[in-house]
């Protein structure tokens, strides 16, 4: 995924991403409303007419063209939306000097929420841009688009939810996966251990540098009880971070089950290779234990590598310096 930036080109082809739950909905066609003044191009996943099909998602076209087009809700999730209905994607300045927007066509794109989708960076903008350049005629696929999912994400779900996401953040704190230890005293157990503590250490060390407190170590199920001068420490780093930021760190810590390591990666501390390597330690010792399963594994490697890797991408084309 770091190809995806060369001398601030971007490669469209880079952006394809693997999925296996992808769920699959139908696409019908509804008529346009010709007694509406206001001309534009939208997408429901409401059946204009009362009706059954609750999978069905209907593209509504009025008549008259509009300046811009919004993205329904079901574009966060891993269904196909409807045919590409633009042939150009560029990138330009918003009207008021501040961030850049992308256009399709002529139209602006738009968030599910109908708002302007504003990045703060034209290398941001570009990527998205890069995003909607791959669609294909046949549909426009959602879960193609990482960068677009995170930008909707820190322009609608961050600002109104910014305490709920830090809270739940901080919730699983204390059962942080760079926390947790394998017993030592079971010969099943006994290598990953060894490799937590391999791998692990140098990630501890780098806490206890930075915070000022050596995080508690558990091999329970519940977790340990780290000290409250190190939960406040994480805290305030969350509370200090912009929408976007916030955005690809609550990100990064689902996929890594640990907000150790996405902080780790915020703060410049790790690589995407590194940080792949230190959720899948567990993982990777039983395949090579016991054998890779393929159609299991093999895309649950590459589904990491999109969710990691993409958070990283916007992070860095998100700020400004």
């Amino acid at each position: 995924m770091a190809s995806w930036i060369v001398g601030k080109a971007l490669n469209p082809c880079a952006l394809r991403t693997l999925t296996s739950s992808a769920r699959r909905f139908s696409v019908a066609v509804a008529s346009g409303d010709s007694e509406s003044e206001q001309s534009s191009f939208t997408f429901s996943s409401k059946d204009p007419k009362p009706g059954e099909g609750d999978d069905t998602i209907y593209v509504k076209g009025r008549e008259r063209a509009s300046d811009s087009v919004s993205m329904p809700m079901s574009f966060m999730t891993g269904s196909i939306v409807g045919k590409r209905f633009y042939n150009e994607v560029t990138t330009k300045e918003a009207d008021d000097g501040i961030g850049w927007r992308v256009m399709l066509d002529y139209r602006t794109l738009k968030t599910p929420s109908k708002r302007n989708l504003k990045c703060p960076t034209l290398a941001l903008a570009k990527a998205i841009a890069a995003e909607w350049e791959y669609q294909q005629t046949d549909g426009i696929r959602p879960f193609t688009m990482p960068l677009m999912k995170l930008a909707c994400t820190a322009l609608e779900r961050v600002p109104v939810t910014r305490p709920k996401v830090i809270g739940n953040l901080m919730q699983k704190f204390h059962q942080d996966l760079v926390f947790c230890r394998a017993p030592q005293d079971n010969d099943l157990t006994r290598d990953l251990r060894e490799l937590q503590v391999e791998k692990f250490g140098p990630l501890i060390k780098w806490v206890e540098l930075e915070f000022g407190f050596k995080p508690v170590m558990y091999t329970s199920f519940f977790g340990g009880k780290q000290e409250e001068g190190l939960v406040k420490a994480f805290e305030n780093v969350l509370k200090k971070a912009d929408d976007y930021e916030l955005a690809a760190i609550d990100a990064i810590a689902a996929a890594a089950h640990s907000l150790i390591i996405a902080v780790g990666m915020f703060r410049g501390k790790l690589s995407i290779e590194q940080t792949i390597e230190l959720i899948r330690l567990e993982e990777d010792l039983q395949v090579d234990r016991w054998g890779l399963v393929e159609g299991g594994h093999d895309l649950d490697i590459a589904d990491l590598r999109v969710q990691i890797s993409s958070a990283a991408v916007f992070l860095g084309l998100s700020r400004k310096h």
